[in-house]
């Protein structure tokens, strides 16, 4: 959610809210693979259940049935086998790891900025 693309601010709601709702969903599977496996939610790495959701996500749109059932079983068994390691002692500073660009901010439609540049040439 670095960046958001929408333009109007209805939109960026929607797009703060669909956010927010995927963050939700998938802190809750990362719970409920927690509580099975009897540890701390916490303890559950948010990388990781997002690349298992990622994995497992065209089979679970075209399962039906039980299969649905069984590979529910298996992502939160992935899920649950991705633990954040005890890392004593890390610190990691705050910094910005993007480079500003050297050109100013396009402050107009694309085609009027571009029908000016072509006007000084």
């Amino acid at each position: 959610m670095d960046v958001l693309r929408c333009k109007t601010p209805a939109m960026v709601r929607k797009e703060v809210w669909a956010h927010l709702v995927a963050y939700n969903l998938i802190r809750a599977v990362m719970a409920r693979a927690a509580l099975e496996f009897g540890g701390p939610p916490r303890d559950v790495s948010f990388k990781g259940a997002l690349q298992a959701i990622w994995a497992f996500a065209e089979r679970l749109v075209n399962a039906t049935g039980r299969t649905v059932e069984e590979l529910s079983e298996w992502l939160l068994i992935a899920i649950g086998s991705y633990q954040v390691g005890d890392r004593p002692d890390r610190v990691e500073p705050r910094k910005h790891k993007r480079r500003p660009k050297h050109y100013t901010l396009l402050t107009q439609p694309r085609a009027e900025a571009r029908a000016a540049l072509l006007a000084t040439c």
